[in-house]
């Protein structure tokens, strides 16, 4: 294939694929130039012989340079940070305040006692209510947190739900329902994602079979009922930062993808029905060119699995969407001000890499709650990349380098490889089950840790520049203990006051659908409009299906 080729292929690109585009988002601004002045093109293209079959254009197969053909000059990314403390009602504050500063979406951070289906009156959930999210223990929550919400001015929200998102998903149809709101007329995207919970963060009930198939009752029902929402962000960044590379992290993510789809059309649903609607959720590390290299690799390692291992037929199931967050381990608690330039390098190479979500992290989470000062200064990186940094101008500006046309090449032939090795040993679930790819996270983050207190890799204010005393004043953000009383107190009258006979009923038929292996959405949402708990539900259905424990392979 020689340039000529590639040249042609191009003017036919733009004759066709751009041209249908533009006719399609007329409001596009076709002249983009640098603060100079000087023109920009729309994309750049490297003179290789494989061009065509391995890079392409944007929004052409595989996608490798963007999923569109336009990218960030038609529509910026979904600028959405990850809020949630204390109660309902401090939340529904802060989410108001980062509307009005911009933000264009946002994820409700759920406290750790919701997320592992225990509500806040549960004596295990004492020193733990609102401190890492929202309480969110009943409709009433839900209600209070989305109060006044402008539905209108956010593209898209997001929950942390995992192990619970049937009742995450329940709660918002609920609200929507009971408000006179189309629940599909809400964007709304569900972490869903309880196979990651394995191997990142901890926070599963069941066994890993029966928490999968939790996680595909929600893609049947909103692909049946829902199909503006997203059901699922497969989940590598829970990996990256539990210490993976990032091959492990794409390869993990990529063998959850398969696991979950194998088990949807198992279940008979058509991967053209639903694999459009899903992301994925990765990691922004340090790395430059290889954090933006590994979203191009995505981006072509899903393209191909959607084609040749589960032939599809739509190019919307072939372009991956990528929900892409600052890596949150990579911040430092000594000198925190650093953070602002580490979040800001990482947030620029996942704008470079092409992602379409994006949020960011503030520079006081290692040290607790991000203060309202720091999660401003979060989202304001975001716009000045939007807005001044001219790198929207052009679809994938890195692209056509050789440096990072070669690492993107590496890096999907080693995640292939690792996806290989999972595979060849039962796929994702027996190998969670077997505790094999808890061991190889855990021997990659050990290996890390010994080349930083090295010095062989360098963190600058923990192993290198270490003489700043900044941050031993900073002031941290804290949660009042009396947002717990409160809504401990809050649930108990809850249950004393709703009308409980009906909630039994609904709890019933919960455990009678679960036992005959049905969709479990519809009792759930049943339960949740009659105000039954986060845990009322999952304690019916750790009858039904036990609870899980982690091997502690080491």
């Amino acid at each position: 294939m020689d340039f000529d080729n590639i040249n042609k292929a191009y003017q036919e690109w733009n004759e066709n694929v751009l041209s249908e585009w533009l006719k399609k988002h007329p409001e596009i601004r076709e002249e983009f130039t640098t603060k100079t002045g000087l023109p920009l093109e729309r994309v750049s293209i490297p003179k290789d012989h494989n061009y065509l079959e391995n890079i392409n254009f944007p929004g052409q197969f595989p996608f490798t340079r963007g999923i569109n053909p336009t990218m960030y000059r038609s529509e910026y990314w979904v600028m959405g940070q990850y809020s949630g403390f204390a109660s309902a009602k401090e939340a529904n504050k802060r989410l108001k305040y980062l509307i009005d500063q911009g933000q264009t979406g946002f994820s409700i951070a759920l406290d750790l006692p919701t997320q592992m289906g225990i509500d806040s009156d549960n004596d295990k959930s004492v020193g733990e209510v609102g401190r890492v999210g929202v309480a969110m223990d009943s409709l009433q929550d839900i209600e209070e947190l989305l109060e006044g919400i402008p539905f209108e001015k956010v593209k898209q929200i997001r929950t942390t739900a995992n192990a619970i998102s049937p009742i995450a998903l329940a709660m918002i149809v609920a609200f929507a329902e009971k408000n006179n709101i189309d629940p599909n007329s809400i964007r709304v995207l569900i972490q869903n994602d309880i196979l990651k919970e394995f191997l990142g963060r901890g926070t599963y009930i069941y066994p890993p079979k029966q928490s999968v198939k939790l996680s595909i009752d929600v893609i049947e029902y909103t692909s049946k009922h829902l199909p503006n929402w997203v059901p699922m962000a497969i989940c590598g960044y829970h990996i990256r930062d539990s210490g993976s590379t990032a091959v492990q992290e794409l390869a993990y993510t990529f063998a959850n993808a398969i696991a979950y789809i194998e088990e949807a059309l198992n279940r008979g649903l058509d991967i053209d029905d639903f694999a459009s609607k899903l992301f994925t959720f990765l990691a922004a590390d340090m790395d430059i060119f290889e954090e933006a290299a590994k979203f191009r690799a995505a981006r072509r390692i899903w393209a191909k699995l959607m084609k040749e291992r589960f032939n599809s037929e739509k190019d919307e199931c072939m372009a991956l969407n990528i929900f892409a967050y600052t890596l949150g381990g990579s911040l430092t608690s000594q000198q925190p001000l650093n953070n602002i330039v580490r979040v800001t390098l990482q947030a620029l190479t996942a704008v470079m890499g092409g992602v379409q979500v994006l949020a960011t992290s503030s520079y006081d989470e290692a040290l607790g709650l991000p203060s309202e000062k720091a999660v401003t200064t979060a989202l304001r990186t975001q716009q000045i990349i939007a807005y001044e940094s001219g790198v929207t101008g052009m679809v994938d500006p890195l692209g056509g380098s050789h440096a990072l046309e070669s690492l993107t090449d590496q890096l999907e032939q080693e995640v292939e490889t690792e996806l290989n090795k999972i595979e060849s040993l039962g796929g994702a679930i027996t190998s969670i089950e077997n505790g094999i790819i808890q061991k190889r996270i855990s021997d990659s983050a050990y290996e890390y840790q010994k080349r930083m207190e090295t010095g062989d890799r360098s963190v600058v204010g923990v192993n290198k520049f270490c003489h700043s005393e900044e941050g031993s004043e900073m002031p941290v953000f804290k949660v009042s203990p009396v947002a717990e009383k409160e809504q401990r107190e809050r649930v108990k009258n809850l249950k004393n006051n709703r009308e409980n006979d009906k909630v039994r009923k609904c709890l019933d038929q919960i455990k009678i659908a679960a036992e005959k292996e049905e969709n479990l959405i519809p009792s759930i949402i049943d339960s949740i409009k009659n105000y039954a708990t986060v845990e009322e539900i999952s304690n019916v259905l750790r009858e039904v299906y036990g609870t899980y424990k982690d091997p502690a392979v080491f």
